[in-house]
């Protein structure tokens, strides 16, 4: 009898293996030993295991970022032909503890990815995941972002909150941390003071949907989720079979992004995990273990030092003060025009680099507004002390932006170095830049008479750049937001932190390709030279984004509407160009002028860099009153983005040739 109940066990446990998902995924950790193989997990760059849990990331280095993944990828969809998506279920603890409370956070993020090793990801605020705010991930990639700082550039709404990001930092959907009770009144949490936090993450296949709940360890798991995601759009961020796991990054501040526990299932609700001998996690304590007396002792002994010591150490004190007012001049710095300011001058203007005053910050650093003494208002960029190039570009803009001086550039009033401080002084801008106007105020959408005008301004002072100077300005990053608009909503060509400095006639040397995704002419991948034409290239794809009111790349269009120059290069050849306009603007321009304007902008982008026209020619069709027909026409080759021959006729012209037509009828 028993040897029977052993063999129908036997059966049974077959049968389960033979009907259950061959990929199915089912663990849980209660705690993790002190070796790397003895997790289970993947263990990346600088994560590692100390007493139990897994530190993410290393104090003693100032860009740190770890990953630790669950080694075996889970299947996403079942087979490779199949639409429907797999569901999984998850429940972790984690732990994030600052050195300095007042310092900036980071958190950390549970991911699913297609790869362990995302392209080009760094630390700092990019949990180890991302490039930047302006480059989308390139593999398939969902986060769940449990963020402690907040970040401007992102778009972040505290420094306490969690986040869905879908291949970019920027989070398509924030809340705040916290919970809601079973009243339905909501409690905030804290997750950067060290305690033990939960969170449960359910993935919904069928619905594409996505739902966060945390909670602090020792509260039941709320029935009402903290955040909830659904959007079928998640399916564009799901590859046959990904990666979980988690990951978190640091640079100059101390922040201990610890993983306690980790329970995970793709065939069901995650199992539940085990919190009762978690280790807990306090700041260190700053209460002294000294007696009363010995306090007071000690008080009455610095009271007397600064009594007799007092005046002798104020003198030295507002000595101190006054040589650290002026920095040591180093010879390049004796080399370039602008305006030396002070700190203190810029300190005051700025009310000492109030949050209020801040404008915004990106890869090179924070903006501020200040007003200076004589009531100027004034733009200070303050270079960031973890750009690893900071003092490169700071350098580039002085020796660029110091001597150029034209009505459609940013003018730059001044600089200041103090030790590694480093800032710029412009003219400021009140108006912001270009791309806000046109993707993030509908409520004040620009028309298209301001458009074209301060594409008019825009070409001419590029133009400047190239023609106007007795040295060639290569820009080497056009794009909206680099376009600033003043008082008179008038267009401005500002940030030349990239700007490369040639004589005329001369030829660029190969250096590093830098630029925005999205404005990088296709030349620049096999031969990284900047050139007068790559900038043409990305003034063409400003053209196209402000005629058609769409960004360069839009990962939410349909497949063939992703990348703007093909979409549009597609309605030419179809004859229907003008129906790539800006449906928002419909009937402020004349049908005429639009087609010329993105034939322009298709000209200009053309994928042979000596077909494209001259900053010349361009502005020179830009401000004609009038436009007769032989002008738009005689784009119309370049406009095609031919290479070879056009409707079986021979190789178009040149693009001077082409256009020679045009500069003559204007």
């Amino acid at each position: 009898m028993a040897t029977g109940s052993a063999a129908m066990g036997t059966i049974f446990f077959i049968l389960i293996i033979l009907i259950s998902p061959v990929s199915a995924l089912d663990f849980l950790f209660n705690s993790f030993n002190g070796t790397i193989n003895g997790t289970g997990l993947t263990l990346i760059n600088d994560a590692r295991v100390d007493h139990n849990v897994i530190r993410m990331t290393n104090d003693s280095n100032q860009y740190s970022f770890g990953r630790s993944f669950y080694p075996t990828a889970i299947a996403m969809k079942r087979n490779s032909n199949s639409s429907n998506i797999s569901s999984f279920s998850t429940s972790f603890v984690f732990s994030i503890l600052p050195q300095i409370s007042t310092s900036p956070g980071f958190g950390l993020a549970f991911v699913v990815t297609s790869t362990m090793s995302p392209p080009g990801a760094l630390a700092s605020q990019y949990f180890g995941l991302f490039t930047n705010a302006t480059h989308p991930t390139v593999a398939p990639l969902l986060a769940v972002e449990f963020d402690t700082g907040q970040n401007p550039e992102f778009n972040d709404p505290d420094d306490n909150h969690i986040g869905i990001d879908l291949n970019n930092i920027e989070s398509i959907l924030t809340k705040s941390a916290g919970y809601y009770n079973s009243t339905g009144g909501f409690v905030p949490i804290r997750m950067r003071n060290g305690r033990n936090v939960r969170a449960w993450i359910d993935f919904n296949g069928a619905n594409l949907e996505i739902n966060v709940t945390v909670a602090p360890v020792g509260v039941a798991r709320p029935s009402m989720p903290t955040l909830s995601y659904r959007d079928p759009v998640i399916a564009n961020y799901v590859s046959a079979e990904m990666y979980v796991g988690f990951s978190a990054s640091k640079t100059n501040w101390v922040e201990a992004q610890r993983l306690l526990a980790w329970s995970f299932s793709d065939i069901g609700p995650a199992r539940d995990i085990n919190t009762a001998n978690l280790p807990v996690f306090e700041p260190e304590s700053s209460s002294s273990k000294l007696s009363g007396g010995a306090i007071a002792g000690i008080v009455i002994g610095c009271l007397a030092f600064m009594m007799i010591c007092g005046s002798g150490f104020y003198l030295w004190w507002r000595n101190k003060k006054l040589k650290e007012q002026e920095d040591d001049i180093e010879d390049w710095e004796l080399e370039y025009w602008p305006h030396r300011f002070s700190y203190e001058e810029l300190s005051v203007a700025t009310d000492e680099f109030r949050k209020e005053n801040l404008l915004g910050s990106g890869g090179f650093g924070r903006v501020y507004k200040g007003t200076l003494s004589n009531n100027t208002e004034i733009a200070v960029k303050c270079v960031n002390h973890d750009s690893k190039q900071g003092l490169r570009e700071f350098m580039a803009e002085i020796s660029s932006m110091g001597r150029l001086q034209h009505k459609n550039l940013v003018q730059m009033r001044g600089w200041c170095r103090k030790g590694n401080e480093l800032m710029l002084v412009y003219d400021y801008m009140p108006n912001g830049s270009l791309n806000k106007w046109i993707f993030d105020k509908p409520e004040k959408l620009l028309g298209w008479e301001r458009r074209r005008r301060i594409l008019v301004d825009v070409a001419e002072g590029l133009n400047y750049l190239h023609h106007g100077w007795d040295q060639v300005v290569i820009h080497r990053d056009i794009k909206s937001s680099n376009i600033l608009l003043d008082s008179e909503m008038r267009g401005r060509l500002g940030d030349f932190g990239l700007a490369k400095l040639y004589q005329q006639g001369e030829v660029p040397n190969t250096t590093r390709v830098v630029g925005t995704l999205g404005y990088l002419a296709p030349e620049l991948a096999s031969v990284a030279a900047p050139t007068s034409a790559s900038d043409l290239y990305s003034f063409g794809v400003v053209l196209l984004e402000v005629a058609c009111g769409r960004r360069p790349i839009e990962t939410s269009a349909p497949e063939e509407e992703v990348v703007l120059i093909d979409w549009v290069r597609d309605l030419y050849a179809k004859g229907s160009l003008v129906e790539a306009a800006d449906s928002r603007i419909k009937g402020e321009y004349d049908e005429g002028d639009m087609e010329m304007i993105l034939k322009l902008g298709l000209a200009c982008c053309h994928p042979d860099p000596q077909r494209r026209p001259t900053m010349k020619e361009v502005v020179v069709l830009l401000v004609g009153e009038e436009l007769s027909a032989a002008p738009v026409e005689s784009l119309s080759e370049l406009a095609r983005g031919e290479t070879g021959t056009v409707n079986g006729d021979d190789d178009c012209e040149s693009p001077e040739a082409a256009l020679r037509g045009s500069t003559q009828a204007v």
